[in-house]
C-alpha cells in the first residue's frame, strides 16, 4: 500500500485512526467530505484526510470549537470513518480534531508510538465495546412520611416534627441512593467477569443522557463476540426496584484505544 501524495501549502492532515494494515473501505469520506487515504509508515496505517489551515489552524480551530454545530459537524464526520475502519478490522481511534501539518508529522508519530498502537490493536483485535448505562428508577417507592406529631406535653412543637419529617425522607432518599449505587457496583462487577477489560465513566447529567432520572453506572466494556450472549444476559438480573438498565452498543473500541500523545496531546494542532 503505497501513498504518492505531497503535501499542499495551506493543507493540514487531519488523523482519525491507526490500523495494523489490510485493505481500508473504499470511497470513505471524512471530514468536510474530503476522501479519506491510507498512510503505510513502520508496519502500520493512519487513515488521514486533507483540511485547510485557515479553519483548522490553531487560532482559527479555537474559534471553531465554540461553535457547537460545527464540532457536531465534524464528530460525526470522524465518527463515520471511525466506525467504517473499525467494522473492517483491529482500529485505534484518535481524539477528534488531531490535525497535523504534513504527512511527515504523522510519520513521526508512527515511529515513535508504534509500539503502543502494537499493543492496543493487538488488544482490540476481533473484540468489540458495549456499553451499559444504569439509572435510579423513577418509580422506585419513597419511604412512607412520617406522621405529623401532635404537640403534647412533652411533645415536639409543629415546628420539631415538620423538621423531623424532612429528617426521616431524606435519610430514605439517602437510603435509596446507597442501594442502587451497591446494586451498580456489583452489576459492573458481574459484567467484568465477561469481558476482557472493563471502566467506568463519569455519569453523565440530563442533558447528555436524555434521561431525567440520574445515572449510577456509566460503563464500557471490552468483550469478545463469543461472550457477548453471556455478557448481556447478566442484565436481566439487575433491572429491579432500584435500577433501570441500558445496553449500547456495540462501538469503536474508543474507550479502550487511549494512547498518551504526550507533547502530541489528543486534539488540537501540531
Amino acid at each position: 500500500m503505497s501513498e504518492n501524495h505531497t503535501d499542499a501549502p495551506g493543507q493540514g492532515v487531519y488523523l482519525y485512526a491507526v490500523t495494523p494494515g489490510g485493505e481500508p473501505p473504499r470511497d470513505l469520506r471524512g471530514v468536510l467530505d474530503g476522501p479519506v487515504r491510507p498512510l503505510s509508515h513502520v508496519g502500520l496505517v493512519a487513515h488521514v484526510s486533507d483540511v485547510p489551515l485557515d479553519r483548522f489552524g490553531e487560532e482559527p480551530l479555537r474559534r471553531s470549537l465554540e461553535d457547537l454545530d460545527w464540532v457536531e459537524g465534524v464528530a460525526r464526520a470522524h465518527h463515520r470513518v471511525v466506525e467504517a475502519l473499525a467494522a473492517a478490522g483491529p482500529t485505534a481511534p484518535v481524539r477528534l480534531v488531531t490535525v497535523y501539518t504534513g504527512e511527515e508529522q504523522v510519520r513521526d508519530l508512527l515511529d515513535r508510538r508504534h509500539d503502543d498502537f502494537a499493543e492496543i490493536l493487538s488488544r482490540v483485535a476481533g473484540r468489540r465495546e458495549w456499553g451499559v448505562k444504569a439509572y435510579l428508577r423513577r418509580q422506585t417507592p419513597q419511604p412512607a412520611p412520617v406522621p405529623p406529631a401532635t404537640t403534647t406535653a412533652g411533645g415536639d412543637s409543629p415546628g420539631m416534627a415538620y423538621l423531623r419529617r424532612k429528617k426521616e425522607n431524606l435519610r430514605g432518599r439517602e437510603d435509596l441512593w446507597r442501594a442502587a449505587a451497591e446494586r451498580a457496583e456489583d452489576l459492573h462487577a458481574e459484567l467484568g467477569r465477561f469481558a476482557v477489560a472493563s471502566l467506568r465513566h463519569r455519569p453523565q447529567d440530563p442533558q447528555l443522557s436524555g434521561r431525567s432520572e440520574a445515572m449510577v453506572l456509566n460503563g464500557a466494556y471490552l468483550v469478545d463476540p463469543a461472550r457477548e450472549e453471556e455478557f448481556a444476559a447478566v442484565l436481566g438480573g439487575f433491572r429491579d426496584r432500584f435500577l433501570d438498565v441500558e445496553l449500547t452498543g456495540p462501538w469503536a473500541p474508543y474507550s479502550f484505544t487511549s494512547v498518551d500523545l504526550g507533547a502530541d496531546r489528543a486534539g488540537g494542532v501540531r
